[in-house]
């Protein structure tokens, strides 16, 4: 499947409510997937589903399920689920096709550091490409798409 990439003249960038709304929706989508799977599996396994610890089995389990589901749907959709019911969509503003690097290291590295530094997701509504600090360094953004 060859996707177009948008004109850059002609781009709507995706401000903060609207990607905060598509990423709740992600985690209500891993949250699902999670409890469909994971914690059956880990049920029949007998393999303890309460633990606070970072380290814990199914601490690791989520993360896993967690990464692999923005890591998978970007780098083979250009969208999550949220992203697909808010009409938004992951470009690489040289216009290149998003590649296997730009896609880990914009969800894995840059979404934790992010996440860590919450302003990394606050500085989208102030910038003017909408960008987030795991948008600044895979110099990606995320756009409206025309429906």
């Amino acid at each position: 499947m060859t996707i177009k990439e948008p004109n850059t003249s002609s781009i709507r960038f995706a401000g903060f409510w609207m990607r905060f709304w598509a990423y709740l929706l992600d985690l209500i989508v891993i949250g699902s997937i999670e409890r469909l799977i994971i914690n059956p599996l880990f049920r029949i396994l007998e393999i303890p589903l309460v633990e606070f610890n970072m380290f814990a089995p199914i601490s690791i389990a989520s993360a896993i399920i967690f990464y692999l589901y923005f890591v998978l749907m970007t780098k083979y959709f250009h969208q999550t689920l949220g992203k697909m019911v808010f009409g938004l969509r992951v470009v690489d503003l040289k216009s290149e096709k998003l590649s296997w690097g730009t896609i880990l290291f914009r969800e894995w590295i840059g979404r934790f550091i992010s996440a860590t530094i919450v302003v990394g997701y606050i500085v989208v509504a102030f910038l003017p490409k909408k960008q987030g600090l795991h948008d600044l360094f895979t110099d990606t953004s995320v756009i409206h798409v025309e429906r």
